[in-house]
């Protein structure tokens, strides 16, 4: 593939960028990325005799747009330097393998940005993939990020929440995949031929996390006619923040999922298993950094108590009226959340008028996560069936199931004679629908949840209308 040409003379009219996105290659880069990602099948390989499809010349001249505008680029990041030598050879095998499904293991391999967390520090990254909560296919799609690693978050992490393979990032830039509510970067959703032995990285974008926390919260809150005290008020208006508290937030869920009294067979490890145990498991790992927040926060961590608010506004807010209600586990964690809440008298909806008991919240957040916490520690003694009813029992207690259930009706309604698996079957796509409050809060919100697709920190500072 050719180097890109300089013009004689531009270095002079234009001084060297610092930032990528700053860089005349970055929008070649970005441009060339967004011609090939509609020529792509879902598998992320190019049909050439699909209807529409480009000319093999085409592909390839696109691709070496791509692979040049990497090449100039990279000198701005040479701590990315043999992650961008091993893209471009990714890169030309593509095209000479004749754009079949594409296999970027060389490169990912090569991309180790958990090695080097510096607060700030950029990278560029172009790979074959899906984006989680985006799109479902395997574009080549090209980010530019920065690194979020305040000293405060590293000390945390030497010193008490080792999670050596966690990144936190922000958008500088991005293609198609990412204007979407896809907040992660991680490794396995690229195009490789085989997966790695184990992935040594794992990113979350902390600044569209908090930028949709805070339009969404403003929007309920002023809905529900919430009353917040002083310092909660000025959190949710306050960007940075935010990001500081999300990026605690989700250090310390990231590594609650390999700890703790987990049952013998690992929650994490892909497996067919009905969706209110997984909702289960992220509502652990968030009630674990909520408790965590709580001790930190006695000890004077600044950030700790804007967690705490973080949790349980996002979780109540915007998590249950998020996404379609086809298994939807995070949305049922929130579910559950609000519903002990107000089950245990913290959180009340009177004359049409939500208030919070802020005193109390913490310690009776805290039992939720006790009452998870003891079903994982007795799960271990349990078959996996067993198991499962138990998680069911425990979210039925607060959440009243479909009243077409198979599993509300108990084991004897099941054929116990095949395997879990199959019993999965018999779950409803909405096991636990909304309640009469949340399905008026989600007619409410619903243009206000589309509107933080692919929203970044700058869009986070504009207010939206329910």
């Amino acid at each position: 593939m050719t180097e890109i040409l300089v013009q004689p003379g531009a270095e002079e009219k234009n001084p060297p960028a610092s930032r990528v996105v700053d860089h005349p290659a970055w929008p070649v880069l970005k441009d060339a990325v967004e011609q090939i990602r509609p020529w792509q099948s879902p598998d992320g390989s190019i049909d050439f005799e699909a209807e529409g499809a480009p000319g093999r010349a085409a592909a390839e001249a696109a691709v070496r747009r791509v692979a040049d505008s990497v090449r100039a680029l990279s000198p701005l990041l040479p701590h990315d330097g043999a992650y961008h030598e091993a893209l471009v050879a990714d890169l030309g095998r593509w095209a000479e393998d004749g754009f079949r499904v594409p296999d970027f293991l060389d490169s990912l391999l090569a991309f180790q940005p958990a090695a080097r967390r510096e607060d700030g520090l950029q990278h560029l990254v172009v790979f074959p993939m899906y984006t989680q909560n985006g799109n479902p296919d395997r574009n080549l799609e090209a980010v530019v990020l920065r690194m979020v690693w305040p000293d405060w978050l590293a000390e945390l992490e030497r010193t008490r929440y080792d999670n050596p393979l966690f990144c936190g990032i922000t958008f500088e830039d991005f293609t198609s995949g990412y204007d979407t509510n896809s907040a992660v970067l991680f490794p396995e959703t690229i195009a490789v031929r085989e997966a790695p032995e184990r992935f040594s990285w794992g990113g979350i974008f902390c600044d569209r996390e908090a930028a949709r926390f805070r339009r969404v919260t403003e929007a309920a809150v002023g809905l529900l006619g919430l009353d917040l005290p002083e310092d909660v008020a000025a959190m949710v208006h306050d960007q940075k923040r935010c990001e500081e508290a999300f990026v605690l937030w989700d250090m310390i869920h990231d590594r609650t999922h390999s700890h703790g009294d987990l049952p013998f067979d690992p929650f994490m490890i892909k497996q067919r298993q009905p969706f209110w145990m997984y909702g289960l498991e992220e509502l652990r790992c968030d009630l674990t950094a909520f408790k965590e927040a709580v001790s930190l926060a006695e000890e004077g961590v600044p950030q700790a108590r804007d967690v705490q608010y973080a949790v349980l506004f996002d979780r109540m807010f915007r998590f249950p009226v998020t996404g379609e209600r086809v298994r939807n586990y995070d949305g049922l964690g929130g579910q559950l959340l609000f519903a002990y809440l107000h089950r245990h008298d913290v959180v009340r909806w009177t004359d049409n008028k939500l208030s919070i008991d802020w005193e109390r919240a913490p310690q009776v957040t805290n039992r939720l996560c006790a009452e998870i916490e003891t079903l994982y520690r007795d799960g271990i003694d349990r078959p996996k069936l067993v198991h499962w009813f138990a998680g069911y029992d425990l979210v039925s207690t607060y959440l009243a199931p479909h009243p077409g259930s198979t599993w509300a009706k108990g084991p004897e309604a099941l054929d116990l004679t095949l395997p879990p698996r199959k019993l999965v079957d018999d779950v409803l796509p909405d096991e636990f629908p909304l309640s009469m409050f949340y399905e008026a809060l989600s007619k409410k919100l619903k243009r206000v949840i589309a509107s933080t697709r692919g929203i970044t920190a700058a869009d986070g500072a504009e207010r939206t209308a329910a």
